[in-house]
């Protein structure tokens, strides 16, 4: 099982135009086929004057599910290159859709390849990545008085401080990636004095 994964920093369009056909890539975070397929109708809805809505989209932690279409382009011209663009960047669980307004002048196959792989490249490079990390999670509780010299020592620590709470006691999320837990529980006893309470909250896939 992978530990960590690349996606899209958020959603984002980015367009370029090649010999006066417009292309306009449309990028999504997609957590499952449903939402995928609810951003690319989206995308036909919201430019309804595209002759081709072409999508591809890669979901899960190990990218197991990968689907393209080319959506009326000459067969492999269009899903393929776009997917092919997802996978060789490493990412996952995002949705692509390029909508092409046509110019006029025919690309040949070789050009719509060419032109729909860039729109989703250039696309990720305008939108951006971010990386998750298979993490295990621990509620780390104790007193106010230990909290604001505890969270800097942490922020400073190779941990990754998820979130934090104050209620009647201080609450700290903190990741450890798997193999770390003792070290972590010798790290947070000899700072607190042995006085800070750790409990697992099981594992979870945290950006960043």
């Amino acid at each position: 099982m992978t530990d960590r994964y690349l996606s899209v920093a958020g959603s984002g369009l980015h367009e370029i135009e090649i010999r006066r056909s417009r292309f306009l890539c449309a990028l999504a975070p997609a957590a499952d086929e449903a939402a995928a397929r609810e951003v690319i109708a989206g995308r036909r809805r919201a430019e309804p004057s595209a002759r081709h809505h072409c999508h591809a989209f890669v979901l899960g932690p190990d990218g197991r599910t990968q689907r393209s279409s080319d959506d009326g382009e000459p067969a492999g011209t269009a899903g393929v290159p776009m997917l092919e663009v997802l996978r060789r960047r490493e990412v996952t669980d995002t949705v692509a859709v390029v909508s092409r307004h046509f110019g006029g002048v025919l690309l040949g196959a070789g050009g719509l390849i060419r032109a729909y792989g860039q729109a989703v490249s250039d696309a990720l490079d305008a939108v951006g990545l971010v990386e998750y990390r298979r993490l295990r999670l621990f509620d780390v509780t104790m007193d106010y008085t230990r909290a604001g010299r505890f969270e800097n020592d942490l922020r400073a620590s190779p941990y990754v401080l998820h979130e934090t709470r104050f209620e009647a006691a201080a609450h700290f999320e903190v990741g450890l990636t798997p193999g770390e837990e003792e070290r972590f529980s010798g790290w947070l006893a000899d700072l607190t004095g042995g006085e800070a309470v750790a409990v697992e909250l099981g594992e979870e896939w945290v950006r960043g």
